[in-house]
């Protein structure tokens, strides 16, 4: 196998439409054996992404969803102190045995597998400034100690980490230079027609470019303060296939809207714009020279 060959591992899958520097970063941070920090607004299929990696590289996967209240420890390992103060008291299990009141987290359980894993930290930046930084030495070294036996964990195999992020906080410096980095960009409307056709194979032409039309220029809208991502477009089509609504009803107007917007303000904003007169577009000429190159 040449060394370009073992570099390109991973290609995308069936059920994820990646561009190429998306998927360059993947195999950038395989080969280089670093975490992929990824980023771009919600519903662009950043979470996903960890999924269909470990499709495509044929490897189990593990989850790590980050909370405000997550600790870094946790993803190493949890002593289970009340149970073994129950089990004390009442007389069951055997409480001489600590170790069986150890209980593995995400990062714990990959570095004891026996296989390559595929590892998901999702939405780092939600736990507090700290978090990151509490995480770098396991990051890098794959390996942790259990305090309470002395027993130390070493990674048999170093996993594929990809760790998302919503931009809430800024994450540290001396985290970011310890990992590979990609910031997906809102797909154009060649690659969204690719995404749709994943999840809504062959649908009609004309309704998907009127689908399109209506879709982007509700996201061109400043007045918005959430625009609709693409998660909400799968879904606002999916509503419309199974309603029955016809292309010149799209064409008229945006049904079920709040398959798009999730929020008063834009849609009390959209309803002043349709009750003020406001046109709908149905071409993409009026949507500007973006959408006429």
């Amino acid at each position: 196998m040449s060394e370009a060959t073992g570099f390109n591992r991973f290609s995308g899958t069936d059920g994820y439409i990646a561009s190429q520097a998306l998927i360059d970063a993947v195999n950038c941070a395989v080969a280089l054996e670093r975490p992929l920090l990824i980023k771009g607004e919600p519903g662009t299929g950043k979470t996903l992404l960890a999924t269909h990696v470990a499709e495509g590289l044929g490897m189990p996967m593990d989850f790590w969803h980050i909370k405000s209240t997550s600790k870094a420890a946790e993803g190493l390992y949890v002593y289970d102190t009340i149970q073994r103060l129950n089990d004390a008291r009442f007389g069951e299990g055997n409480v001489k045995d600590i170790r069986s009141y150890i209980k593995f987290g995400p990062l714990g359980r990959v570095f004891a597998a026996a296989e390559r894993h595929v590892l998901l930290i999702d939405e780092v930046d939600k736990a507090d400034l700290e978090f990151p930084n509490d995480i770098l030495r396991e990051l890098d070294e794959m390996r942790f100690t259990v305090m309470e036996t002395g027993d130390e964990v070493v990674a048999k195999h170093r996993p594929v980490v990809i760790i998302t992020s919503n931009n809430e906080k800024e994450l540290p410096d001396a985290f970011l230079r310890r990992c590979v980095f990609h910031f997906i960009d809102f797909p154009d409307r060649e690659l969204m027609k690719e995404i749709i056709d994943v999840h809504h194979p062959n649908l009609d032409a004309a309704l998907l470019d009127q689908v399109l039309i209506k879709f982007y220029w509700l996201r061109g809208q400043d007045e918005l303060r959430k625009k609709p991502s693409t998660s909400e477009l799968i879904d606002w089509i999916a509503a419309l296939l199974r309603s029955g609504i016809s292309v010149s009803q799209v064409e008229a107007h945006v049904p079920f809207l709040g398959s798009l917007l999730k929020n008063e303000q834009d849609t009390d904003a959209f309803q002043r714009y349709s009750a003020g007169g406001g046109a709908m577009p149905s071409q993409w000429s009026e949507l500007g020279p973006k959408f006429n190159q």
